[in-house]
C-alpha cells in the first residue's frame, strides 16, 4: 500500500541493534510494550522521537546503554534541553521540554519494572512548569468565510480542499481525525460525522451541518473519483497521489490558505478548531456541548463529563454555529439549555441539578486553556518528518 502523502519513516534509535542491553533493542521492546497495552501508534512514534534526542545526546558522551545512565546525566540533559536553540534561534518551549522528559521518565520507569535496570535514574526528575499562555485569536466569521473562499473550485484538488476546510470549520475535529475519516463515516441522513478512535482512542459522533455536508457531497461526486487510486481503501479525503493525507500535509494545506487569504491571524487546522469553539460560544452554546464536539473527556479534574445526545448536540450546533447551514445565521433568541423540542436542557434531556452547575466563566477559561495546550501537540510534525529532525543537541 502506498504511504500517505507527506508521511515519513518514524525516528530510528541510534546504536548497535545487536546489543541486547543497548538503546535500540530496549527502546524497541518499550515500544512493543506500549502497543500491547493499548497506546496509539502516534503516541508510540512520538515517544520514540522524544527518546531519540536523549539517545543522540548520550551517544556523544560515550553512553550507549540505559544501564550506564545516571541521575546526574539526566539532570545535565534537562539543562541541555533548556539551553538548546532550534534552527530559527528560538529555545524549546517549556511544554516541548516537558514532552521530551515525559518520554524519558516513562522509558526508565518501564526499564526498571522490566528488570533491565536495578534502579530508576529518572524517578526524581522534576518536569518544568508549563507556561500559561493567553489564547491565540480565533478567526471571526468574516475571516473564516474569506479563508474558505480561497480554494480554486474548478480544480478537483481545490474542491477537495474546500470540503476539508468546511469540515474543519463545522466540526472542529483535529487534523489527525480529518486524515483518518472514511467515506462511510459521513451519515447523510442524520447529518453526522463519526470520528473513530480520536484522542484517547475514543469514538464520538458530531454534527457536520448542512453546509459542510453539501460540500462533502459535491467533493465525493465531482472530485474524489478523479483523485482516488485503486484499490480504494475508503479514505474520505485523498491526495493527488490517490491516497490519504498525513497530518503534516493537512497543516501545510490549511496554513497555505490562511496565508493566501491575508487575514491577520496565524494557524492552520487547529485555527478552525479554535474558531468553531469561539463562534459557538459567542452564539450562546453551553460549554458542555462544545466540550462534546471537541472530544474533551473532561475540562478539569473536578468536573464530571456527561455524554451529550447527538440530537441535542445537533440542535445546539445548528443554533449557534454560523457555518452550520446555507441560510443566514440567526441570532440566538432562546437559551439552548431550555429547548423543549430537543430536550437539550441537560445531556440526558432532564433539568440541570445543583451538582451539575459550574461557573460558566471559569469553564470557558479552562476550555481555551485546553485548546491552547493542544496547539503544540496538534501542530507538531509527525515523527520522522523533516520538521522534527533537529541538529544534534549539545549542552551549552
Amino acid at each position: 500500500m502506498n504511504p500517505r502523502r507527506g508521511q515519513h519513516t518514524p525516528h530510528t534509535i541510534n546504536g548497535d541493534p545487536a546489543d541486547l542491553a543497548g538503546f535500540p533493542r530496549l527502546v524497541g521492546e518499550f515500544a512493543e510494550w506500549m502497543g500491547v497495552h493499548g497506546y496509539s501508534p502516534r503516541t508510540i512514534d512520538n515517544r520514540r522521537a522524544m527518546l531519540s534526542f536523549l539517545v543522540d545526546w548520550l551517544a556523544e558522551r560515550g553512553v550507549t546503554r540505559p544501564v550506564e545512565v545516571t541521575r546526574p546525566m539526566l539532570e545535565s540533559y534537562q539543562r541541555a534541553c533548556f539551553h538548546y536553540r532550534k534552527r530559527d534561534g528560538h529555545p524549546l518551549s517549556f511544554r516541548s521540554q516537558s514532552q521530551r522528559l515525559l518520554a524519558v521518565r516513562a522509558f526508565f520507569k518501564w526499564a526498571t519494572r522490566a528488570h533491565h535496570l536495578l534502579h530508576n535514574p529518572a524517578s526524581e526528575i522534576d518536569l518544568p512548569k508549563v507556561e500559561q499562555r493567553l489564547p491565540r485569536p480565533a478567526l471571526s466569521q468574516a475571516e473564516a468565510e474569506l479563508v474558505l473562499s480561497m480554494p480554486e473550485l474548478t480544480d478537483p484538488a481545490g474542491l477537495r480542499d474546500r470540503a476539508m476546510l468546511e469540515v474543519l470549520y463545522a466540526t472542529g475535529i483535529r487534523r489527525s481525525e480529518l486524515a483518518h475519516l472514511a467515506v462511510f463515516d459521513v451519515d447523510d441522513d442524520r447529518q453526522t460525522l463519526l470520528v473513530r478512535q480520536g484522542k484517547g482512542r475514543r469514538d464520538r459522533m458530531v454534527p457536520i451541518g448542512e453546509r459542510a455536508l453539501l460540500w462533502t457531497r459535491r467533493y465525493l461526486a465531482q472530485a474524489r473519483p478523479k483523485l482516488v487510486a485503486e484499490p480504494d481503501d475508503g479514505t474520505l479525503f485523498v491526495s493527488a497521489d490517490g491516497v490519504g493525507f498525513s497530518p503534516d500535509r493537512l497543516t501545510q494545506i490549511a496554513r497555505g490558505y490562511v496565508l493566501a487569504s491575508g487575514v491577520p491571524k496565524q494557524g492552520a487546522c487547529h485555527l478552525f478548531r479554535h474558531t468553531m469553539a469561539t463562534l459557538m460560544l459567542e452564539g450562546g452554546a453551553d460549554i458542555r456541548y462544545i466540550q462534546a464536539m471537541l472530544g474533551h473527556a473532561e475540562l478539569s479534574t473536578t468536573q464530571i463529563y456527561t455524554q451529550v445526545s447527538i440530537r441535542a448536540l445537533q440542535a445546539v450546533h445548528a443554533a449557534t454555529h454560523p457555518g452550520a447551514s446555507n441560510t443566514r445565521h440567526r441570532s440566538p433568541s432562546t437559551d439552548p439549555d431550555v429547548d423543549d423540542d430537543t430536550g437539550a436542557g441537560t445531556p440526558d434531556g432532564g433539568a440541570m441539578t445543583d451538582h451539575q452547575h459550574v461557573d460558566p466563566v471559569a469553564d470557558v477559561e479552562v476550555l481555551f486553556s485546553v485548546l491552547e495546550q493542544e496547539i503544540d501537540q496538534e501542530n507538531r510534525a509527525d515523527p520522522g518528518s523533516p520538521d522534527t529532525t533537529l541538529p544534534s543537541e549539545r549542552s551549552s
